[in-house]
C-alpha cells in the first residue's frame, strides 16, 4: 500500500485523545486510513471524526488545521500519511 504525506501533528490533547494536525499537502476526509509515524509513534487507524474550531467536518484540504480523534498517543512533529488502497 502506498502512503502519501498529508500533514504533521503540532499538538496532542491527552484527555479527549485528539491530535491537532496541520495539513500541508493533499487533503483528508472521514473514512480515510491514516498512518502516524514519529520517533516513538507508529500506528495506523481510520479517520472516524474530524473537527475545525470544535465543529465537525467531513473533509479538509491543505492549509487547514484540524483535530482528529486518535486511538493512541501522538507527539508534536509526528508525520501523518494517508494510506492509499
Amino acid at each position: 500500500m502506498a502512503e502519501v504525506r498529508v500533514g504533521e501533528v503540532f499538538q496532542f490533547f491527552h484527555k479527549p485523545g485528539v491530535a491537532a494536525v496541520k495539513l500541508t499537502e493533499g487533503g483528508l476526509k472521514v473514512g480515510d486510513k491514516i498512518h502516524f509515524l514519529g520517533h516513538t509513534t507508529d500506528f495506523t487507524q481510520t479517520v472516524d471524526s474530524m473537527q475545525v474550531d470544535r465543529e465537525p467536518i467531513q473533509a479538509a484540504k491543505a492549509g487547514d488545521s484540524i483535530g482528529v480523534k486518535v486511538q493512541d498517543r501522538v507527539r508534536p512533529n509526528d508525520m501523518v500519511y494517508r494510506v492509499e488502497p
